[in-house]
Formats: C-alpha cells, sequence, structure tokens
C-alpha cells in the first residue's frame, strides 16, 4: 500500500549489507528521508556513501534490516513493481553513465520513452529541459564530444526528466572546477525547493558547510543522522574552516553563483534557464 503523502520518502530500519561472505560495509543503519528534505552524504572514500545510494535507488538488496520506499516495504513489495518505483527516483551517477552511441538527447530522452510516453511529448519535454540547462545546440552531440561539465548536466537532465520525487546524486562536483560546483548545488536547491526530496553523496566539505543542509554521516559502515544547521560564520566563531587561499576562490565561485545561479560565468558561455521556466516544467 502506498504511504500517506506526509510519511517519509524513503526509511531503512537496521540495513546491514554485505558482499558476498565478506564483512559488513552497511551496519544497522536507521534512517528516514522526510519529504522535501535535502541531505548530504558524508564520510570518508570506501565508507559505504555508493552502496548506501544504490540501496535507496534499489540496485542492490540488504543483507538484513527493511527498507521502505515510498511507503512500500521493498522485502514484500512483488517484484513487478519495483520498475515502478525505480522511475521515480533520479539519479545522477558520478561517471556519468551515457550511453555513448546516443545523442545527448537520447540519452535524456530514455526514461521517458522506457516508460512508454508518447514521442511528442518525449520530444518537448526533452528539447525544452536541455535547452533549460544551457545544451540547446549540443542536442546532437555524443558523449565524448562533450566537456566534463556538458556530460554533468546531461546526467542531471536525464536524472530529473521524468520529474522524480527522489533525486541522488554520487559526487556531482567531482568532475567540475568551484564555479561550476556552486552553480550544479544552486540547481539542486531548487528543485528541491520545487518539493524533490534531495541525497547528494560528496566529498566536499567546504560546500557542505557552506551549504547548512542536514547531513548523513557514514563512518565504518555506520551511520549518524545530523540536522541541518546555521551556515558558520567564521567572522563571530573566530574559527576558519579552510585557509585563506580556498576562502578566497571559493567565495568569489559562490558569490557568482549566488547572484546568478542559472546565468553566465566566465570561461562559460552557456546559460541555464531562468528559475520560473523550470517551476513550470516541474
Amino acid at each position: 500500500m502506498e504511504a500517506a503523502s506526509d510519511e517519509a520518502i524513503a526509511r531503512f530500519e537496521n540495513v546491514g549489507l554485505r558482499y558476498g561472505l565478506g564483512p559488513e560495509v552497511l551496519r544497522d543503519v536507521s534512517f528516514a528521508l522526510p519529504k522535501g528534505s535535502f541531505h548530504f552524504l558524508i564520510g570518508e572514500s570506501g565508507a559505504g556513501k555508493s552502496s548506501l545510494l544504490k540501496l535507496i535507488y534499489l540496485a542492490l538488496k540488504p543483507s538484513r534490516g527493511l527498507i521502505s520506499l515510498f511507503g512500500n516495504d521493498i522485502a514484500v513489495t512483488p517484484r513487478q513493481k519495483l520498475p515502478a518505483l525505480r522511475r521515480r527516483v533520479g539519479v545522477v551517477f558520478q561517471e556519468f553513465r551515457l550511453l555513448n552511441h546516443l545523442s545527448a538527447f537520447d540519452n535524456v530522452a530514455l526514461p521517458l520513452r522506457v516508460s512508454g510516453a508518447k514521442e511528442g511529448l518525449v520530444r518537448k519535454h526533452v528539447s525544452e529541459l536541455l535547452a533549460w540547462v544551457g545544451l540547446e545546440s549540443h542536442m546532437e552531440a555524443r558523449p565524448p564530444t562533450l566537456s566534463g561539465g556538458q556530460q554533468q548536466r546531461v546526467s542531471i537532465a536525464r536524472a530529473i526528466i521524468a520529474r522524480p520525487r527522489l533525486l541522488l546524486a554520487d559526487e556531482p562536483t567531482g568532475n567540475v572546477d568551484d564555479v561550476m560546483g556552486f552553480r550544479l548545488m544552486h540547481l539542486f536547491e531548487e528543485l528541491n525547493r520545487l518539493g524533490t526530496t534531495v541525497v547528494i553523496a560528496t566529498h566536499n566539505m567546504q560546500v557542505v558547510e557552506r551549504l547548512g543542509h542536514g547531513r548523513l554521516l557514514l563512518d565504518e559502515g555506520f551511520l549518524t543522522v545530523k540536522p541541518p544547521r546555521p551556515i558558520p560564520d567564521p567572522a563571530a566563531t573566530g574559527k576558519d574552516l579552510i585557509s585563506d587561499g580556498e576562502k578566497k576562490a571559493l567565495a568569489v565561485a559562490e558569490a557568482a553563483a549566488v547572484a546568478d545561479p542559472f546565468g553566465n560565468f566566465p570561461g562559460d558561455d552557456e546559460t541555464f534557464g531562468d528559475p520560473a521556466s523550470l517551476e513550470n516544467y516541474l
């Protein structure tokens, strides 16, 4: 049965995960993702962040414990109903996972075509979204001919084209510079403002500290949930979170992204669309 609208989008109860006969990589993981929440998933390399994301989007089964997604207990949900649940989840993969033999347009269109959408609607929505993320002139380009930032935006467009209720992103800023990193983060915040629940796995603690959203901290397989907190003010606390050089570079990048998150940036002649147009689209 579908959960009530005010219940958690995803819920884990005492979940454990092991690969084969090896030790558990996730241990007694319990948390809930409230509808409309925004969390950073953080932890050292090898802490299990990607494994946790795979459990959320049903690419893996837990070794033990209970997982519910959109109010459905996954352990008792019929196998034939799982694809419909997965289609409610958009995933931005760390390595993009674009199909190199398909154009940017066809990569983004894939989720709609798999779901059986009419081709007229596919062409309309995909064209609008690619134009919105600044790739109107690259719709027919194949991934190997695109820059890392362009591939990232194709991946993001593919993740949100089916209007997911939950968006998961694995290191989405790992292949871009600071300016584009803040630009993408403000894009995710805009999607969250429009109602999408967001989880972003990242090693970029400068972004985590500056944006102040809730955190899911993985340490040696155990997860701790930390609530949102005010953005720290080094002038008030007397503590600098980053070096002077990093602070200066990030301040410039963040100021540009905040001032014009959907506009032009130095060295970037492409534009995101107006936020209002995204709201109309979603």
